[in-house]
């Protein structure tokens, strides 16, 4: 897919996308939604790249969805009977879906706000490395609409019911510390060192063993809805496949000879 609203970029195991709309402080429209699915798509499917950064362009990491009502983000299903139901169900919630079911690694790099919409794809990463500067909530209710991208689904488990309630009824918006204290962000670090901070941790991740990596995080994500009888099953059957392989002769090999490991995901 040819790219406009997004760059796609790699660097060995480290790919990164752009969210490439500054001007509307990266507000999403369904071009830009399309072109991320792809942009994920092309991740899982090669094993080669091992970890995934999502950040935006100029001010913004996402304002949410693009509300100006201009011809550019005009649905596809615009004057559809089921226009909006098919809009959510055929865009951003396979995005939401897309990214929840990634079994590599995924960092925010939230450079700015990350509101509404934006949030929710901000709380779809693993981990949420967050400048300053950066400003994390739901305007949602603001224009009278909904937080229908599933953040009704991903704020109650990630700061409480009471809380998510309190940030969407009352369309809160909180500067980075706060946002740290109500677990929305994993980390916050001072807007120069963004970069350098999410890189080291992009790298971190990409030197681990990817089999178990990928194995654990599936895991984790799985086991929140399990019995703890059925997620001790899951992690017997999910160490068939690790237990076995290259990665862990390396690991041990390396132990023994004190130094650090390559590993190759085999």
């Amino acid at each position: 897919m040819e790219y406009r609203d997004i760059l796609w970029e790699t660097a060995g195991p480290i790919a990164r996308i752009t969210l490439n709309r500054p001007q509307t402080l990266n507000g999403y429209t369904e071009r830009m939604v399309q072109e991320l699915l792809a942009a994920v798509d092309v991740l899982r499917q090669d094993d080669t790249l091992r970890v995934l950064v999502i950040t935006g362009a100029g001010r913004g990491f996402c304002s949410g969805g693009d509300v100006s009502g201009s011809a550019e983000t005009r649905s596809r299903f615009h004057g559809h009977p089921m226009g909006h139901l098919l809009e959510m169900r055929e865009n951003f919630h396979q995005l939401v879906l897309s990214l929840h079911r990634l079994d590599k690694p995924v960092i925010a790099a939230v450079n700015g706000p990350a509101v509404a919409g934006g949030l929710t794809l901000a709380l779809c990463c693993d981990f949420r490395i967050a400048s300053d500067k950066a400003r994390l909530g739901d305007t949602a209710l603001k224009f009278g609409l909904l937080c229908d991208e599933g953040g009704a689904w991903l704020f109650p488990r990630v700061m409480g019911l009471d809380r998510a309630l309190r940030m969407t009824l009352l369309s809160e918006v909180y500067d980075a510390n706060q946002a740290l204290e109500l677990g929305l962000v994993t980390e916050v670090v001072p807007h120069e060192k963004l970069e350098a901070r999410v890189s080291d941790l992009a790298r971190r991740l990409a030197e681990g063993p990817p089999l178990a990596i990928r194995l654990a995080k599936r895991m984790m994500y799985k086991q929140l809805n399990m019995t703890l009888d059925n997620a001790l099953e899951d992690a017997a059957l999910s160490v068939m496949i690790t237990n076995p392989s290259e990665d862990v002769r390396e690991g041990v090999r390396a132990f023994m000879e004190k130094r650090k490991p390559v590993f190759k995901g085999r």
